[in-house]
């Protein structure tokens, strides 16, 4: 009788063996899940907490790569870099004008408190914490001022908000850099109140320069009278008979420099005027009848 082979374990083998194969890669598939899943990067400018099944770890990470439990712990970001918000504050002031303020507030986060921050308020502190507090702290100090000094004392005005605001922060471990008061609104009436004072103002200046103006030369003018005045008299002064007589025997000297030697003569019609010449002739002595 023909013994026939048993070739019924051979495929079992082989199912064996791809089981194995499958096996091997789910679990360096799960090796690869858990070791990307056991590191974490905390950013530049940024701290790093622990989360641990919801519950925060008071221990604050610098930036770089951190080592946590995979699946269990999570690494939540603090940005401590300077940051922005801005708010829109409807007030009235001392005198009872309607003011809108927009504010802007750069504040910061402290590395050491970070975790007293999260822990006790949250991601949302800018809208929990910062706005509100700006609201408040803007109304209680437009209050104190005229709309007119929020305008000329807008420095004041604006370093007042900044420490109400530091003090109100600091509880909360939060720390304002800086504050700017970006633009104060008013009414309509009283916008066109203070463009009609702004007129008369500058209307009352120029009347007040103008009065100077003629001022001054009113007594520019009388200064230069005082001074032709002045002057005349000294000439005067120094006239003297003296002086005339001088000044005439320099016009005869100017003449006699310009005379020929020749006297005038003048003659005119059939009628002969008298000849100076003749007259002056040594001749005319001896002309006559009788010589």
């Amino acid at each position: 009788m023909e013994t026939v082979p048993n070739t019924s374990k051979q495929p079992s083998g082989k199912r064996t063996n791809v089981g194995k194969g499958i096996a091997a890669a789910i679990v360096v598939l799960i090796v690869i899940i858990l070791s990307l899943n056991s590191f974490s990067q905390v950013q530049y400018g940024h701290v790093g907490l622990y989360k641990t099944f919801g519950r925060l770890n008071d221990n604050v990470l610098e930036p770089g790569i951190h080592l946590k439990l995979p699946f269990v712990q999570t690494i939540i970001q603090v940005n401590t870099q300077v940051a922005k918000t801005e708010t829109d504050t409807s007030a009235s002031s001392k005198d009872l004008q309607p003011v809108s303020t927009h504010v802007a507030v750069n504040y910061s986060i402290q590395k050491e408190t970070a975790y007293r921050l999260m822990n006790n308020i949250g991601g949302s502190y800018d809208t929990v914490i910062i706005n509100p507090a700006i609201q408040e702290i803007v109304k209680e100090v437009t209050a104190r001022y005229p709309a007119e000094d929020l305008i000329a004392k807008r420095d004041a005005v604006a370093g007042e908000i900044s420490e109400n605001l530091k003090n109100r922060l600091a509880k909360y471990d939060l720390v304002v850099n800086d504050i700017n008061i970006v633009n104060f609104k008013f009414s309509d009436a009283f916008n066109q109140s203070i463009e009609a004072k702004q007129v008369a103002q500058q209307q009352a200046l120029k009347a007040e320069n103008d009065l100077k103006r003629i001022e001054i030369e009113a007594k520019q003018k009388v200064a230069q009278a005082q001074a032709e005045a002045e002057s005349l008299k000294l000439k005067k002064q120094e006239v003297t008979p003296e002086l005339v007589q001088l000044k005439q025997i320099e016009v005869q000297e100017k003449a006699l420099e310009k005379w020929d030697g020749r006297l005038p003569s003048v003659t005119g019609g059939a009628t002969p005027f008298i000849d100076l010449n003749s007259i002056a002739s040594p001749n005319a002595k001896t002309t006559g009848p009788n010589q």
